[in-house]
């Protein structure tokens, strides 16, 4: 019998927020007016709602909006799929046009309304009037699309954009200028290639900038959103915080927590692991740069096919309790909350015609998280014996512990009576279930206890 063990004396990072990327899909279902039979709603509110709102949904509370560079309106580009094309704000020196992106711009405004309470403006590439080849992405590997000239209005027009939605009561709490700088972006979807120093030098820019306008006082800068938790991540740390006016806007380092190998044996072989990856990076930034937080800022299971089980949503949950537990992470985001594709990401999947939408367990098992961890709670240590991975959070007299049981079916011995179980596995989504002493964990199952002090 496995034996779930807390100690609150040892604590380790406070947590922030579990968020979701807008990106690509916001733009298509925020248009979706019709009517939800299963509601009786508006499709695109009921899809706000199973996301966002706290008691009829997951209620996730960070919201990441794609500030587009405009192929969607250039039509320039190699794009297979139309939707990855993104709207930009920019008209010229002296103009904006805050109509566009209506839909995904909806979107983001009714995710605030529902409780998501931070929003991160993040950009795959400058707008395509400031970038060499006039696209959204570039013609040949190898260099940045953003000439150094351009560095001050590419700044400018973002904080220009945080300034608007914040008086529109949007809370804009970050502004994420470079996303996975690593990559050649060549075609696909929107995106420019940094060398460290080139990040370095856009984001002291954005600093400059950002301390001229009182109104962005509060807002802080994020990245350097690396593509994979191996490559280059220490050079881009020490690019963006070696710098004493640069690390007064940059809080935390954001990483994305992908794991993408080489599809050759010898590599696959030697580097299959990945927490090794996440131990060693843990232990630079303790040494280097102790007390600076380090943030997932994206994730998506990289596997073909549509997965509406537990196999995919596991993946998820294993990756996530390992970036809490390891890597100890402040806050985790996914990287899109709803998939038009046969791939998976997406907690749900999206069908363009009839335009309907469908729950996954991936949706689920993050609600095993998203619905009970608070921001600013405490993780404290915990362990749920062989076979099982865990993470406990606590705040307020209120213990959360997450446990993930990926084999069959086994008995957990509980330290007291929870005030609360849920239960993802095969036949439940998040259903509240009896406490009892031992609890038996279904195979291939998320289950989150809630504790509180007599």
């Amino acid at each position: 019998m496995n034996r779930l063990h807390l100690d609150p004396g040892k604590t380790c990072q406070t947590f922030e927020r579990f968020g979701v990327s807008g990106a690509w899909w916001a733009q298509v279902v925020g248009g979706w007016t019709e009517t939800d039979a299963a509601s009786g709603k508006p499709k695109r509110e009921r899809v706000a709602e199973l996301l966002f709102d706290r008691e009829t949904g997951i209620g996730v509370r960070c919201y990441r909006y794609n500030l587009g560079a405009g192929s969607a309106q250039s039509g320039k580009g190699d794009f297979s799929i139309p939707c990855r094309r993104a709207e930009s704000f920019d008209v010229s020196d002296t103009a904006y046009d805050w109509s566009r992106d209506a839909n995904a711009v909806w979107m983001m405004k009714e995710a605030v309304k529902r409780g998501a309470d931070e929003v991160i403006l993040f950009v795959n590439s400058p707008p395509e009037r400031w970038t060499k080849n006039g696209k959204a992405h570039l013609d040949k590997p190898g260099r940045t699309n953003l000439p150094k000239q351009n560095y001050t209005a590419f700044a400018n027009y973002c904080l220009d954009c945080a300034e608007h939605f914040l008086d529109e009561g949007v809370p804009v709490k970050y502004i994420s200028p470079v996303n996975e700088p690593v990559w050649v972006w060549t075609g696909g979807q929107e995106g420019c290639h940094y060398r460290p120093r080139q990040v370095y030098e856009l984001i002291k820019v954005f600093a400059r900038e950002m301390d001229k306008r009182p109104k962005l006082r509060d807002v802080k800068l994020s990245g350097a959103e690396n593509g994979d938790i191996r490559w280059f991540n220490k050079t881009y740390c020490f690019a963006m915080l070696h710098d004493k006016a640069v690390r007064r806007r940059v809080d935390a380092v954001d990483v994305h927590s992908y794991f993408l190998t080489p599809d050759i044996p010898v590599i696959r072989y030697f580097i299959r692991d990945r927490i090794p990856f996440l131990k060693r990076f843990r232990a630079f930034m303790d040494l280097c740069y102790p007390g600076v937080p380090v943030k997932v800022s994206e994730w998506t299971h990289m596997q073909g096919g549509r997965d509406y089980g537990m196999d995919s949503a596991l993946e998820q949950t294993k990756v996530m309790l390992e970036d809490l537990t390891i890597l100890n992470v402040s806050s985790w985001q996914l990287w899109i909350a709803v998939s038009n594709v046969d791939y998976c990401d997406g907690l749900l999947y999206e069908n363009d015609g009839p335009r309907t939408f469908e729950t996954t367990k991936r949706y689920y098992a993050f609600g095993n998280f998203t619905k009970f961890i608070e921001p600013g709670s405490v993780r404290v240590a915990a362990d749920a014996g062989p076979g099982l991975s865990c993470a406990a959070f606590f705040k307020d007299g209120r213990t959360v512990v997450v446990v993930a049981n990926p084999g069959a079916a086994r008995h957990l011995s509980l330290p007291g009576k929870p005030k609360e179980i849920r239960l993802t596995d095969e036949t439940h989504d998040l259903a509240k279930t009896e406490a009892e002493q031992p609890f038996c964990l279904p195979g291939k199952s998320v289950v989150t206890f809630v504790f509180e002090k007599e």
